[in-house]
């Protein structure tokens, strides 16, 4: 490689690198506890799931209109947002709110069992693993803090990229692996830096990609909503919408959906007037029929007054992989073991990344930039 590339991909490196180090350290640190969110909450006692016994609830159970009207009871003068199955147990969720399109912070998450129609109570809120969660998606800043974080992975994937087009070249000197352990405490660290910058990376490329398009959940669901969804409902455009004492039955609602996408399990359903439905519909969200496309949700459209569906079409590619992404995201595709897994790289990134900090603050005058590869990074 000429030096003036060398010199250029090695800036790319260097700013890329140092612009969003102390972001993704904070990712870092945030996502360990958050890959095994399922097992500290039955740690802490907050996994409702754990002690109930009975058929799935996306299964079967009481009749869900039974199942909402307990709920209601609870939440008084609120309506119904959303309500959402297990695949593992009874369990069986509604969301509540003040009003149809009420923000994430007016809503209440009640848990029921299907199996007993027996009330819950409200969904623990507030705890350790929320505010971890906040600060992983958002740092407590909503949007504009998701798309800053989406910017910050962009960022990581470029100095990943040009990482990689200066290792190359550097390798074609030593052996794979190499660490030259009778060389100065700064080149023993740059060859850890390099090497698990080398043996993460393609760990490091899927977390990153797959967290780039996390954050930007919220304008692909906007854009689902003002085109896919906005022709599978053309023609109640002008219609006035429906309040919630006009809702038909949901048990009707879900057999006009299972008709329509037999052989799968309903995930969630999302009542008129939110922003995964219209001002006239519930909409009925089933998984995918296959391990590989459990995460891939497809929307049935049934007009909640009279329970007969509108449509039901699979969800844009943006759309689809936005749902890929997220288990992708957090190692939820393979139990316990791949959580382990990407717990050791999610440790080794961080251990690069501060290599990489100690690198910066300790380089030598006038060596960054000189045309000497890899090195030049430090």
């Amino acid at each position: 490689m000429k030096p003036s590339n060398i010199r250029i991909w090695t800036l790319v490196h260097k700013w890329t690198g140092l612009a969003s180090t102390a972001f993704l350290l904070m990712l870092c640190v945030t996502g360990l506890p958050l890959i095994f969110h399922d097992e500290i909450d039955r740690l802490l006692g907050e996994d409702a799931e754990a002690q109930l016994a009975g058929a799935p609830s996306a299964q079967g159970g009481l009749p869900l209109d039974t199942m909402l009207e307990a709920a209601l009871k609870q939440r008084p003068g609120e309506v119904p947002l959303f309500m959402a199955f297990s695949n593992d147990s009874p369990l069986l969720t509604v969301t509540t709110g003040p009003r149809a399109d009420a923000p994430e912070d007016e809503m209440t998450l009640l848990f029921l069992d299907r199996a007993t129609g027996e009330p819950l109570g409200p969904a623990p809120a507030g705890g350790v693993m929320d505010v971890i969660l906040t600060l992983h998606t958002d740092m407590f800043l909503g949007l504009p803090g998701m798309l800053f974080l989406g910017a910050m992975g962009v960022l990581f994937v470029a100095a990943l990229v040009s990482g990689v087009v200066l290792y190359v070249p550097f390798m074609r000197r030593l052996v794979f692996g190499t660490l030259r352990t009778g060389r100065s405490h700064r080149v023993r660290r740059l060859d850890q830096h390099n090497l698990l910058g080398i043996v993460t990376l393609g760990w490091a490329l899927v977390v990153g990609l797959t967290g780039v398009i996390n954050t930007l959940a919220d304008p692909l669901t906007a854009q689902w909503q003002n085109g896919e969804l906005a022709a599978m409902t053309a023609r109640y455009g002008n219609a006035a919408p429906l309040a919630p004492a006009q809702y038909g039955s949901l048990d009707a609602a879900m057999r006009a959906a299972q008709a329509a996408l037999p052989g799968r399990a309903p995930q969630f359903i999302a009542f008129p007037g939110g922003a995964f439905s219209t001002a006239h519909h519930y909409a009925v969200f089933f998984q995918g029929d296959r391990p590989l496309t459990q995460f891939l949700l497809t929307p049935a459209l049934i007009d909640a007054r009279e329970a007969v569906l509108t449509d039901a079409r699979e969800m844009p590619a943006l759309n689809q992989a936005l749902m890929l992404s997220k288990p992708l995201h957090f190692g939820d595709y393979g139990g316990l073991a791949l959580k382990l897994l990407w717990a050791l790289l999610d440790l080794a990134t961080i251990w690069v990344l501060w290599t990489g900090i100690l690198l910066w603050l300790r380089r030598e005058p006038g060596r960054i930039g000189g045309g000497r590869g890899i090195e030049a990074v430090a």
